[in-house]
């Protein structure tokens, strides 16, 4: 990662910092990371207002530069701080929603005589709007997507099932250079890649936020394909998430086994739809109720809302920011006041569920530009037949 990208980020952060007065910041989270240093390490960044960041680090040994320092032990930060004639903090921020409680307290002890704040929400906010470079990377994360998902309907063959169809489908995501982890921000979001749901196990409820559920293998890990038979006449949408640099896009397609019911595809149309118009309206300064009121508004005049993002046990959203995790601000949810701003990127996820036949909709990814927004994620949209 090149420097000037890296100060740039580090500034959104350190200028959000100076209006709650924190006068130094103790990073050491994978994504917080990524977004400060570049890369995953094993260790911490020190991020100061007024100096130059400071790495030290545990794990990779071979890290070397002018700002970096091996250690054993977190305790070893405040003296070298010392050494190097820096001030102490006197109100320092952790990254308080996402350490562990006991990583927490022993951070936080070494500075003693500082004010320690929960800074988690302030990193995010920084986070929420994209840089230029972050969105180049979310647009190569979406051509590949799109590219893997072009060769989707080459991966079936009659008698599979939902997991089998997942397999073959994951393979060819990783092929394009898809990394395979899927980060999701906080303690009770688990998913492998994604999902591939058909039929009624697209309307099984779910522990998790995600728009959709599925029973999944094992009650370890209740989400997406379930060893469902793909059958004539049921959809199967396709909902894997794109990491191929880092950063989370997110892309759902729907596919048919044979030909659907009619109302299937009127369904599909009523998604595309309501796609359709939150691509005209959404733009800088649009509050993010005010999109998720309108697909409310489109998919009830339909006649679907009961079995719009889900059945028995419905999403209160419609879009999800994304960024280095899966679910970054802004969400497009009721009651959210949040506007939108130019370099925001966020998926949206008009879905319906048919009992009998299963899940059809649309997934893309979109960045708010100043004039509107521009989608990123570009493949067919409707649903493809699979023989």
């Amino acid at each position: 990662m090149l420097q000037p990208e890296l100060k740039l980020r580090r500034d959104k952060i350190r200028s959000l910092m100076v209006s709650q007065g924190i006068d130094a910041a103790l990073i050491t989270c994978n994504a917080n990371l990524i977004y400060t240093y570049g890369c995953v390490v094993s260790g911490y960044l020190y991020l100061p207002l007024h100096s130059p960041a400071l790495l030290f680090f545990k794990r990779p040994n071979n890290i070397t530069g002018e700002h970096s320092f091996p250690i054993r032990k977190p305790e070893q930060i405040v003296d070298i701080l010392k050494e190097k004639g820096l001030p102490l903090p006197t109100k320092l921020m952790l990254e308080g929603d996402e350490l562990p409680y006991t990583e927490y307290v022993r951070l936080a002890g070494l500075f003693p005589d500082a004010e320690v704040v929960n800074g988690t929400p302030l990193i995010r906010q920084a986070r929420s709007v994209k840089t230029a470079i972050e969105i180049e990377m979310f647009r190569r994360s979406g051509m590949a997507h799109a590219k893997a998902y072009e060769q989707i309907p080459f991966a079936y063959y009659p008698g599979m099932t939902d997991i089998e169809f997942s397999i073959e489908i994951e393979r060819l995501m990783r092929l394009q250079g898809c990394l395979g982890i899927f980060r999701v921000f906080g303690r009770s979001m688990e998913i492998f890649m994604g999902s591939v749901l058909t039929g009624d196990n697209a309307g099984y409820p779910s522990p998790y936020d995600f728009a959709l559920g599925g029973r999944g293998l094992d009650p370890a890990l209740p989400g997406g394909a379930d060893k469902t038979p793909l059958k004539e006449g049921q959809s199967v949408m396709v909902d894997l998430g794109g990491n191929f640099n880092g950063y989370m896009g997110d892309m759902s397609r729907v596919f048919s086994i044979g030909k659907l019911s009619e109302e299937a595809y009127t369904a599909h149309q009523v998604c595309l739809d309501i796609q359709a118009k939150i691509a005209s309206i959404a733009r800088p300064g649009i509050p993010c109720e005010m999109l998720y009121n309108t697909a409310i508004d489109m998919v009830t005049q339909a006649g679907f809302a009961d079995k719009f993002m889900g059945t028995g046990q419905q999403a209160k959203f419609i879009g999800h920011g994304i960024g280095l995790e899966i679910n970054e601000a802004p969400v497009l949810a009721p009651r959210i006041k949040q506007e939108l701003e130019p370099g925001m990127v966020f998926a949206l996820e008009p879905k319906i569920v048919l009992p009998g036949i299963g899940p059809v909709g649309i997934e893309n990814s979109w960045v708010v530009t100043n004039e509107g927004v521009e989608k990123l994620t570009n493949c067919n949209e409707e649903i493809i037949e699979l023989s």
